[in-house]
């Protein structure tokens, strides 16, 4: 809830100041609850937020770990093999020191998810900034917060590339998945988020976060976050090209989302374009992953090796 570059602060929820005193934060918290109490009249998801506030900066402990910034300020996890990424062998400079080795069968992974955004959001940070300016840190929240929406979005979908990444190594060695896809060569953002292949069939997963609640009409999402975009739309347009390029069949396009900003774990879309479609939150996304989607067709035996080999051969990354 707190922890999207997109959402409110613990402090905005509660309207107050940063640098409110404690009897100032106390006043406040009481004045929200009466505010948002269901029974009042309130919002109830707006009053779950204002508890939830409460709890983040209710004490100086945890306001003080608030405040370091715990949460979307982490540095991200390299997912290259052996830890190391770039050209040369050199990591790009924003990839945190090696981590301990899991010795957990995982999933074949290649590429860096969320590479490219966080490429472009600390490219795009640095130009807010201002030449000349020290920039100590560019994940730290006070700041990521007064920057432009346009630099939130870009982290905020980082960090959920980041998290579905995660959700799909921890799938196992029968799995293998590629991160940051190109789908259009004259289009550097024109990419698919991940390709998972597996016992289940091969899909192409979006992995957003719009910073708020998203719905589904006629097969698209909508909301206010989602603006007048189009995102399966362009998901099943860039599955598709890609298939094509690599000549495989895929079983369904994926839309990843915070589970807060959804409803349903689950919502089928049916087909788009001969293409089966499913939005699924975070913490289903593994469970959808195994059983495949309604409709979709399974991949196994050699059937499976050969799509691996022709998305080898064909994938190049953004």
């Amino acid at each position: 809830m707190f922890d999207s570059p997109l959402s409110a602060s613990a402090y905005e929820v509660l309207a107050v100041a940063p640098d409110v005193d404690e009897e100032g934060l106390r006043r406040a918290y009481r004045l929200r609850l009466r505010q948002t109490h269901p029974d009042t009249g309130g919002d109830a998801a707006l009053f779950v937020q204002v508890q939830r506030a409460w709890e983040l900066i209710g004490t100086p402990e945890a306001r003080a770990a608030y405040d370091r910034g715990h949460g979307f300020g982490d540095a991200p996890r390299s997912f290259a093999p052996g830890g190391a990424g770039g050209a040369g062998g050199e990591a790009p400079t924003w990839r945190p020191p090696s981590a301990a080795a899991d010795t957990r069968p995982r999933a074949r992974s290649f590429g860096q998810p969320g590479g490219w955004r966080r490429e472009r959001y600390l490219t795009l940070m640095r130009e807010w900034v201002g030449r000349g300016v020290a920039l100590e840190n560019p994940y730290d929240p006070a700041l990521v917060r007064t920057a432009p929406r346009e630099l939130r979005r870009l982290l905020a979908d980082a960090l959920a590339e980041e998290a579905t990444a995660r959700i799909v190594g921890d799938l196992g060695m029968g799995y293998t998945v590629w991160h940051d896809v190109a789908a259009d060569p004259r289009e550097p953002d024109a990419k698919l988020d991940h390709i998972v292949l597996g016992p289940s069939g091969l899909y192409s997963v979006l992995s957003e976060d719009f910073g708020g609640p998203v719905r589904t009409r006629r097969g698209e999402l909508i909301g206010d976050a989602v603006g007048r975009g189009a995102p399966v739309a362009s998901l099943v347009a860039r599955t598709r090209a890609v298939g094509r390029a690599a000549r495989v069949k895929f079983s369904g396009a994926l839309v990843v989302l915070p589970d807060d900003d959804v409803t349903t774990a689950i919502e089928e879309l049916g087909r788009v374009r001969g293409i089966a479609v499913a939005v699924v939150s975070r913490s289903a996304l593994a469970t959808v992953l195994r059983r495949g989607v309604q409709g979709a067709r399974e991949i196994g035996g050699n059937e499976l090796f050969d799509v691996r080999t022709r998305l080898q051969q064909t994938v190049r990354f953004v």
